[in-house]
């Protein structure tokens, strides 16, 4: 599923998050899974939102062994550790757990932005405020990261 565009939200006091009717009704279960793997990324003091079936297919690409090095074996354990799965229910909110809102530092006003593969749940007055920033850093962070092809 390819996710676009940005949702203003608000996370209620059970932690839950709705996830935006346009995204629920192309959501097909037996290609997405039940529900999203939320991951705290704390580079961006955001959660980001990975559909079940997409989260697992990535996770599994990845070189398996009995033995892995020291460093691939810490980052297993802190990004698969840290990493939690969550269903939608029937109103189509998701519960975020509290210890990850507050790992990152998100209170109650977000907004959900598409990411391509994911969503990431962003600090509503962070991400206004860091808006012409990022539109500035734009064709920089394209050029440096364009691959040949």
């Amino acid at each position: 599923m390819l996710f676009t565009g940005q949702y203003e939200h608000t996370i209620d006091a059970k932690q839950r998050l709705a996830i935006p009717a346009s995204i629920r009704a192309k959501w097909r279960p037996e290609v997405d899974g039940a529900g999203f793997f939320a991951v705290p990324w704390k580079a961006n003091n955001s959660i980001r939102l990975y559909p079940e079936r997409e989260f697992e297919r990535m996770a599994m690409e990845q070189a398996r062994t009995l033995l892995p090095d020291e460093d691939d074996a810490e980052i297993d354990a802190t990004f698969f550790g840290s990493a939690e799965h969550l269903e939608i229910d029937s109103a189509g909110r998701v519960r975020i757990p509290e210890p990850m809102l507050r790992s990152v530092g998100l209170g109650a006003e977000v907004t959900l932005v598409g990411a391509r593969n994911r969503l990431e749940i962003r600090d509503r007055a962070a991400w206004r405020a860091s808006e012409p920033d990022r539109a500035a850093q734009l064709p920089g962070l394209i050029a440096r990261t364009r691959r040949p092809g």
